[in-house]
C-alpha cells in the first residue's frame, strides 16, 4: 500500500539512499532539506526510475519553515504516514582536539587548539538544536496527519555515540543520546493513537561530514580511522545500503508490533570490548 513519506536531511548520503529504497516500496517521498538543489536531484533520481518524489526546502530548527512544508507536502500528496527524521550533524566548535586532557594543555597556544575549557556554548547549542531539535519540531508538525490513522510511523537517526559517547566530540554523542531517550519517550506517549516510534543507531559510515577525520587525501586511514576499523569486528566502515533493510522493516507493517526500540547498525562496534 503507497504511504506518503516525509524524510528531513533527505540530501545527504544516508538519508537520500533510504528515499530511494522507500520510493522503491512504491511510496511516495517528500524530500525535506535546508539545501533545495541537493533535495531536487534525489527528487529527479526517483522520479527517474519510475518512482514518485519531489523536493521540498525546510529548516528543521523554524516552525514556519516546516508548517510551509508540510502545506507543500499534503498538496502534493495528502497527509503524511512516515517521517523519518534524518537531518542532523557536528560541528567543529563542539569538538576538542585531543581524545585526552593533559594539564600541559592548559598551555597550549597552537592556533585553533581546543580543550574541554575551550568548547563554544554556541557551537554546543547548535550540534544539539541540529539533532535534539531538529527531530522534535518536524515530528510536532507532521505527526498531526498520523494521529488516529493506521501505519503509521517515525523513524529517527540516532548513532551509536548515543550508547557510548567517543572522545573528542561531547557535543555530538550528548545530542544523539537525546535523539535515541526521545525516540523511547515519543513511543510510549504515542501508543495510544496508532504511531510507532523507532530508530537507528548507525555505526560509523564514510560520509562528507566525517570523511577528512577519518580518511587522508592518498584514501588511506587516518589515526583514528583505523581505531575505529580495529574497534569493528566485521572490520569496515558502513554502507549507505546497510540501513536499508531496517529501515524498511520498521516503516513497515511487518514491525506493527515494534516501538521505542533504537537499533544498532554498527558491525559490532557496540558488542566489542577490544579485547
Amino acid at each position: 500500500m503507497s504511504k506518503v513519506v516525509v524524510v528531513t536531511g533527505a540530501g545527504g548520503v544516508l538519508c537520500s539512499t533510504l528515499a530511494v529504497a522507500l520510493s522503491k516500496q512504491g511510496h511516495k517521498i517528500a524530500l525535506l532539506d535546508l539545501n533545495l538543489e541537493a533535495a531536487q536531484a534525489v527528487a529527479n533520481e526517483i522520479n527517474k526510475i519510475g518512482g514518485t518524489a519531489i523536493g521540498v526546502k525546510a529548516n528543521v530548527l523554524e516552525k514556519e519553515s516546516l508548517e510551509a512544508a508540510k502545506n507543500e507536502v499534503n498538496s502534493a500528496f495528502g497527509l503524511c504516514d512516515i517521517l523519518v527524521n534524518g537531518a542532523g550533524g557536528n560541528h567543529p566548535l563542539g569538538t576538542t582536539s585531543n581524545p585526552f586532557f593533559q594539564q600541559e594543555d592548559l598551555s597550549n597556544t597552537v592556533e585553533g587548539f581546543k580543550t574541554f575549557f575551550d568548547l563554544d556554548p554556541k557551537g554546543i547549542e547548535f550540534v544539539f538544536n541540529l539533532n535534539f531539535i531538529g527531530t522534535l519540531l518536524p515530528t510536532q508538525i507532521f505527526a498531526k496527519d498520523m494521529v488516529g490513522k493506521k501505519g503509521c510511523s517515525i523513524l529517527n537517526i540516532s548513532s551509536m555515540n548515543a550508547y557510548t559517547p567517543l572522545t573528542k566530540i561531547p557535543a555530538y554523542s550528548g545530542a544523539k543520546a537525546a535523539v535515541s531517550n526521545f525516540t523511547q519517550w515519543l513511543a510510549v506517549h504515542f501508543s495510544k493513537v496508532g504511531i510507532r516510534v523507532n530508530a537507528l543507531a548507525p555505526g560509523f559510515f564514510l560520509t562528507e561530514q566525517n570523511r577528512t577525520l577519518l580518511t587522508n587525501e592518498d584514501g588511506s586511514l587516518t589515526q583514528r580511522g583505523q581505531q575505529i576499523i580495529d574497534q569493528t569486528p566485521m572490520g569496515r566502515y558502513g554502507e549507505p545500503d546497510d540501513l536499508i533493510s531496517t529501515t524498511l522493516y520498521l516503516c513497515d507493517e511487518a514491525s506493527s508490533f515494534v516501538t521505542g526500540v533504537v537499533i544498532p547498525i554498527d558491525g559490532g562496534f557496540s558488542a566489542y570490548s577490544g579485547v
